[in-house]
């Protein structure tokens, strides 16, 4: 059902789909095929029943370089303007998707790369990735929404320093903006980080979906806008098969089974 590309490596495993980043020798900088296959990987994951949740990392030494520096000189406007329509579609299905996406960062994150990490729901990092916006470095301003996501994350002054400066922050750095869910010595960061999202997967996922939605709507909605959105949204809830379980399990004393329903 989900096929990947020489650019991107994708496997189910169980509940879990995980996409990997594989252009190690560019350290994962985008690639068209990159973008297109994570869109459509995304997509069929939404809809997919088995899929409970998605992560993304990158082979090799890094998560992501972001846009491939050696080929900027060469685009055209109109490369450029086609190239970030796929890079939004891709931003948007990230964010409109049901299911928990989980970004495992190691080396570095830069530029789009780490504004791809901004779209996910966590963040989970090597103790020793860095982090950087660096578009300034070469003339460019941010794209793949990071004017977003850093403005609504730390507020316009912050994210202005991150974007002007261009300069690397720690995970530890990251981690204290709220930035970064979890941080692991890198030796240790693919168990834990399979073991994390494995808990994550095993969740109500009818619940956890509806929360992403209600948390991405907070965003640009009023408190009384998302009351009467916790309210409706909580009638239906009460009726799920997965809430009567947790129920169940709280009474019994057990660990629920969630199923999805």
């Amino acid at each position: 059902m989900f096929e990947g590309n020489d650019h991107l490596l994708i496997e189910q495993n169980g509940p879990v789909l995980s996409c990997v980043l594989n252009r190690p020798d560019r350290l994962n900088a985008f690639s068209e095929e990159m973008i297109l296959g994570l869109t459509q990987a995304i997509k069929e994951a939404d809809r997919s029943d088995a899929i409970k949740a998605i992560t993304i990392s990158g082979a090799g030494r890094s998560f992501s370089a972001g846009g491939d520096v050696k080929e900027m000189g060469h685009a055209t406007a109109t490369d450029v303007y086609d190239h970030l329509g796929y890079l939004n579609e891709l931003i948007l299905a990230m964010k409109e998707c049901s299911k928990p996406i989980v970004s495992i960062v190691h080396g570095f994150a830069a530029g789009a790369g780490w504004n791809l990490v901004l779209a996910s729901d966590q963040i989970l990092a090597a103790k020793d990735s860095k982090f950087v916006l660096s578009f300034a470095q070469v003339g460019l301003v941010s794209d793949g929404g990071g004017s977003y996501f850093l403005t609504k994350k730390l507020g316009p002054y912050k994210a202005k320093e991150l974007l002007f400066q261009a300069e690397p922050i720690s995970a530890d750095q990251a981690s204290d903006l709220g930035l970064v869910n979890r941080v692991y010595e890198e030796s240790v960061l693919e168990a834990s980080a399979k073991e994390y999202v494995a808990k994550l997967a095993m969740g109500p996922g009818r619940a956890i979906s509806m929360m992403k939605k209600l948390v991405n709507q907070s965003e640009t909605s009023d408190l009384a806008s998302i009351l009467e959105q916790e309210r409706i949204t909580q009638t239906v809830m009460v009726s799920t098969e997965d809430h009567q379980e947790g129920v169940q399990a709280f009474v019994e004393k057990r660990k629920p089974a969630f199923t999805g329903k």
